[in-house]
């Protein structure tokens, strides 16, 4: 996302939610207007991880019970600002998708009676492994590489602090000079946070390998 588009974004996304802190009800609806195309994409995004969800559901039904989530989030917290309401729309998303997981996961799930080519979609290996090889580790094993981790349930584990960071950089694709201007730091906190997200997540996902 260029700089300047990102930019305008959070700063229409921040006069409306000035507008819903002020008892403006309409506000919401056009909050959720003008991220529906971008959070469409984000779901899209996030979405590409969770390969027994994509088998089963398409990207704008997971939207669209996203949307719900996000809406009535809306009705019942306060939203501070545009970062919180940017956190809030990732961790919805996120929370439909492991729901859904779950759901076609468990017991009875349909993944679980239903056989998948094990090359059939990649999981979170070759992103998983991009993002450690962008830490300066090496790479990931075969295990890890097919094990079907709930990478995105393993960042709810993060510390709020670096899960921001995936909120805002790797889910919204925000740059970090501007995500450093939205925390009010400067851009070389945000390189330090995003590096040290990686490298707790592949600390993360190695404990739940040691626990299967």
């Amino acid at each position: 996302m260029a700089l300047t588009d990102s930019i305008e974004h959070t700063t229409h996304i921040q006069s409306l939610v000035e507008r819903l802190s002020s008892g403006d009800v309409s506000a919401r609806e056009q909050l959720i207007a003008h991220t529906w195309d971008r959070l469409l994409r984000l779901t899209r995004h996030i979405s590409r991880d969770f390969h027994t969800v994509r088998r089963w559901e398409q990207t704008a039904d997971i939207w669209q019970n996203a949307s719900l989530r996000i809406w009535k989030a809306l009705e019942k917290v306060e939203i501070n600002d545009a970062r919180h309401f940017l956190r809030l729309a990732a961790e919805k998303i996120r929370f439909e998708l492991i729901d859904l997981t779950r759901h076609y996961q468990g017991a009875f799930g349909q993944a679980r009676h239903h056989q998948t080519p094990q090359n059939a979609d990649a999981f979170n290996g070759e992103q998983l492994g991009q993002l450690m090889a962008e830490a300066g580790q090496g790479p990931i094993t075969p295990l890890e590489q097919t094990q079907e981790q709930d990478i995105h349930g393993i960042i709810e584990q993060l510390p709020d602090e670096l899960k921001e960071v995936f909120d805002l950089y790797y889910y919204h694709d925000l740059p970090q000079t501007d995500i450093a201007r939205m925390l009010q730091v400067d851009v070389r906190t945000i390189k330090r946070r995003w590096r040290s997200a990686r490298l707790a997540l592949q600390a993360l996902c190695e404990q739940q390998l040691r626990s299967i």
